[in-house]
């Protein structure tokens, strides 16, 4: 089934996301009871509620997202080219910015969202950050009344788990076993809190948000036994 589908039709995207406060003394004490509680269940009895902060991101409700990037394909005959794009900086704008590239040229049924863990991190985390700062959601990311045959997401971790619910693989193994060239990355996800906040290099976070969008479609490309990508066909926009 996944041969059927027009590679151009796909948005491959990925995101970063950060605490959003630099620190556990920034929140205001109504936020921070509601983290504690939030975060009981994690931390157990191993960390405070402060310890614990620096995980923060993972949350919707407790985070805020510092870039998406995006990837796409443009066919011609045989060839084939992978272009990627990022939008970074204030939520509110990535998002709007985000949404508008949905809405202009990812708005019609045949078009598809494809990320690692998509379903469950990137699609829903973007959603409801989009909802919290009063952001319409774009057709692709409003599943509210959606069949599940009717969501057009795809995931790629989904794809390798073949029914085991059970299973999770990172992006950086499924590439490993699957004998992708594993791309020099500067940082790790562990890593973006620090990078962003103490470090201020959002570049460096974009890079690695723009890697993880590339390696993920080059996991579809050998999920459907297709060639994977060269340098020279993947394009910074």
């Amino acid at each position: 089934m996944l041969q059927k589908i027009n590679l151009e039709n796909i948005l491959f995207l990925d995101i970063e996301t950060v605490p959003e406060k630099e620190s556990f003394e920034d929140l205001d004490d109504t936020k921070k009871e509601l983290w504690d509680q939030k975060s009981r269940y994690q931390r157990k009895d191993d960390y405070t509620p402060e310890e614990f902060y620096d995980r923060a991101g993972i949350w919707a409700e407790f985070g805020t997202i510092v870039c998406i990037s995006v990837g796409y394909f443009k066919l011609n005959g045989d060839s084939k080219t992978f272009r990627v794009t990022s939008f970074q900086g204030d939520e509110v704008k990535l998002l709007k910015e985000f949404k508008s590239l949905l809405n202009s040229h990812f708005n019609q049924p045949k078009h598809l969202l494809c990320a690692h863990n998509g379903k469950e991190f990137d699609f829903p985390y973007t959603a409801r950050r989009m909802i919290i700062h009063g952001i319409a959601l774009p057709y692709k990311l409003d599943l509210f009344g959606k069949k599940p045959w009717e969501v057009p997401h795809l995931d790629t971790m989904e794809l390798w788990k073949f029914g085991d619910y059970k299973h999770y693989t990172s992006l950086k193994l499924m590439a490993h076993i699957l004998g992708i060239p594993s791309p020099k990355e500067d940082i790790d996800g562990s890593m973006v809190r620090d990078v962003f906040y103490e470090e201020k290099d959002i570049d460096r976070i974009v890079t690695y948000c723009e890697l993880d969008v590339v390696t993920t479609a080059q996991v579809f490309l050998k999920m459907r036994n297709d060639p994977i990508l060269n340098d020279n066909e993947i394009k910074k926009v």
